[in-house]
């Protein structure tokens, strides 16, 4: 397979202009290096030249292996600082922008406490996401922000939230196990997923209006489905909304973009 590349001298990106087989000891009309001189001599190479479609698709494509590369790193520092905390304790550290070349994005800290009472065992954890002062995109804070979570415990639903607070709660040694799950998407550079929820409830429907609910704290209720995100399980005390139905409390997501 014969082929010809074309650098372009703005970007420094080498493109694969064109490709083909020789044949015919160079003799036969459909010879790539054949077609390659009939080109030439014609002037007409320049439609072998990247496209604007191919340009905006390298572009796309930058960005997405830039992002990719950025979330592996923040699951490369969770499985670093979750295998030396998973029994109990603390890790602090800071992501840096996906853009080497920006201030860093903001701070986490994790703690993981083993709780351990008469009648009721588990392992918790708490993180806190700090963004940096300056002006930061709630959008790529967001993206921070799930794939943390999603590092340290994949389902979305297992997670409360107060402010730029997070939580969950495990069985003891539950952390441990995390670790052993996680180093081989590490090695391997996979991103871990999200595991999405399968549990909703019903809420009573009378709220819009100002009619008080007839449902009691102890009652489930639902996030509105234009909620931004799936975080959301056990309604805790973050701040109110309106659902449709009951009005109760769930996560305070970053809003879109």
């Amino acid at each position: 397979m014969a082929r010809r590349v074309w650098q372009d001298q703005e970007s420094g990106v080498w493109w694969l202009v064109v490709a083909g087989l020789a044949k015919g000891g160079h003799q036969d009309h459909e010879d790539f290096y054949e077609r390659v001189a009939r080109e030439q001599k014609s002037g007409d190479v320049t439609r072998w030249l990247p496209t604007l479609d191919d340009i905006r698709l390298l572009k796309q494509e930058t960005a997405a292996r830039i992002r990719t590369e950025w979330e592996l790193d923040i699951q490369r520092q969770i499985c670093k600082e979750l295998t030396r905390i998973a029994a109990g304790g603390s890790a602090h550290f800071v992501v840096r922008h996906p853009v080497m070349s920006q201030q860093p994005l903001a701070g986490v800290s994790i703690e993981v406490s083993p709780v351990r009472e008469a009648g009721y065992e588990s392992d918790e954890v708490v993180v806190e996401i700090r963004p940096e002062p300056r002006g930061v995109s709630a959008a790529l804070l967001w993206q921070l922000t799930l794939r943390v979570l999603i590092s340290i415990e994949p389902p979305e639903q297992s997670w409360d939230r107060y402010a730029d607070t997070y939580s969950t709660i495990g069985i003891p040694g539950a952390w441990v196990g995390r670790v052993e799950a996680l180093r081989p998407l590490v090695t391997q550079n996979v991103l871990a997923t999200s595991q999405p929820g399968d549990t909703s409830h019903l809420a009573h429907r009378n709220t819009w209006l100002g009619t008080p609910s007839t449902a009691t704290p102890s009652e489930p209720c639902v996030a509105p489905s234009s909620s931004r995100g799936k975080i959301i399980a056990r309604c805790r005390l973050v701040r109110p909304v309106k659902t449709g139905g009951t009005s109760c409390r769930i996560p305070s997501f970053p809003p879109a973009g």
